[in-house]
């Protein structure tokens, strides 16, 4: 996926909203969830005690989840430099996680590129194709 400059949670719910027949759910802590048809595909996540940070040992409560292919999260998880994670409890699962603190280490052409393909994921296979032939 391609750099460019940093991107943050505006950058989201711009790349998001700009999809076909998303809706925007507030209801998590006041992070908003993202859907298509009633299923989400980009969401903030409540602290858990499967993600927590390596030095304090607290639980991390800026976590994001993207819908992913499997491909796609080998990819994206595979890189050592990369902010894009998974912890045990998704393991087997097609997302991703990213901390919203890391959001600056994302490019905007990166985090449309992760909205995008999470919408693809969740999207009806007629809208995603809709969507796709329309370039």
């Amino acid at each position: 996926m391609a750099r460019s400059r940093a991107a943050g949670l505006r950058a989201i719910d711009e790349a998001a909203l700009a999809l076909p027949e998303v809706t925007r759910d507030p209801a998590t802590g006041g992070r908003p969830s993202y859907l298509v048809r009633g299923k989400a595909f980009v969401f903030a996540r409540e602290p858990r005690k499967d993600a927590v940070d390596p030095g304090t040992g607290e639980r991390y409560e800026d976590v994001l989840v993207f819908s992913c292919t499997a491909q796609d999260k080998e990819a994206m998880v595979g890189d050592p430099d990369s902010p894009w994670f998974t912890t045990p409890h998704w393991d087997g699962y097609a997302a991703v996680l990213l901390l919203e603190r890391d959001l600056v280490r994302v490019g905007v052409a990166e985090l449309r590129e992760a909205v995008t393909d999470a919408w693809l994921t969740k999207a009806p296979k007629r809208l995603a194709a809709d969507f796709l032939a329309r370039g």
